[in-house]
């Protein structure tokens, strides 16, 4: 900031970033479970969270979800979703042999990810997998070619890795990193295999750039960030994260309007808000009217991508619901 323009001379203001929120992926995962709630009644049992959401999980529960950590909390033939995040093979025996009723709401851009490791396995490369240790979409990818992945989360990984034939050697990556750092660890571990190959299309999803995009946008101007997202949500984290790397001079991840700190305020004239791909719009609101109340009530639209991306419903439940 100039001496000219002390901060108490600029206006309030509020960027609001474009896109942010839902995700098709995630849209249609929470569809799945509230028509199949609709079309079978609750109890509709869902493997893991949906999406990463506390707002969207609750509200969900609330209609008659039950969300399980593994398959075998779920009864004998009754019906399981499992989330957007996909799982791997053995998770599909497991619901077999329990005779599970089992809709796949995975996101069609993780089923991407999961051919990908298929095909590259039967070609018998090693697969560098960038991911976050722990995270659903990490284990279910890995677990599609368990003997040919290798996760790479820290640089310390990249210096562990040991492959086969350094000719025949590529990476893939979880869908909600962030498109910067992953491409950190590529280059890391470009330099220990030159002959490195890279996916056929981009693992990260189009939303997740979009996101980070918008805020890379917005950050150079904003005094403070607010992403609207769950903790253990990592394309939100990652927002947080760009947008401190992009000059925004705070940042913080929130779930609700009640969770901001007026301390986070003092001082602050502009204010980026933007969301997590699980986040429905109607917190994004909550943070504008607690803004607007304080002062901040002039919002303009940053835009820099319109979506227009939608996925059909999984076929288990579309066959239902013509009928």
């Amino acid at each position: 900031m100039t001496p000219s323009s002390p901060a108490a001379d600029r206006p309030k203001r509020v960027f609001l970033a474009k896109p942010r929120g839902y995700c098709a992926g995630v849209d249609r995962a929470v569809v799945t479970v509230e028509k199949a709630l609709e079309t079978y009644g609750a109890p509709v049992y869902v493997r893991k969270e949906i999406v990463h959401n506390k707002y969207v999980v609750e509200t969900l529960q609330d209609r008659g979800a039950i969300f399980v950590d593994e398959t075998d909390e779920v009864p004998e033939g009754a019906l399981v979703v499992f989330s957007a995040h996909g799982v791997s093979p053995a998770v599909h025996e497991e619901a077999a042999a329990r005779n599970l009723r089992t809709i796949d709401a995975t996101c069609p851009l993780v089923t991407k990810v999961h051919q990908e490791a298929k095909r590259f396995a039967r070609d018998d490369y090693d697969i560098l997998l960038i991911g976050h240790e722990g995270h659903e979409e990490v284990e279910g990818t890995a677990g599609e070619a368990p003997e040919h992945v290798q996760l790479v989360d820290t640089a310390e990984d990249v210096a562990k890795v040991e492959v086969r034939d350094p000719s025949k050697v590529i990476w893939l990556s979880q869908t909600t990193l962030s498109v910067d750092e992953t491409m950190v660890r590529v280059e890391q571990l470009k330099q220990r295999f030159p002959d490195l190959q890279a996916p056929p299309s981009d693992d990260i999803c189009y939303a997740t750039q979009n996101r980070q995009v918008a805020v890379k946008a917005m950050a150079p101007e904003c005094d403070l960030v607010i992403v609207v997202g769950s903790q253990n949500s990592s394309n939100s984290k990652r927002l947080v994260e760009v947008a401190l790397q992009h000059g925004a001079q705070a940042s913080y991840l929130i779930d609700y309007a009640k969770e901001i700190d007026e301390a986070w305020l003092d001082g602050v004239r502009t204010v980026g808000v933007t969301s997590g791909a699980s986040v429905p719009d109607i917190l994004v609101h909550e943070v504008l009217a607690y803004l607007a109340e304080r002062g901040w009530g002039d919002v303009e639209e940053v835009t820099t991508a319109n979506e227009k991306i939608a996925f059909q419903l999984p076929r288990e439940l579309r066959k239902d619901l013509v009928r």
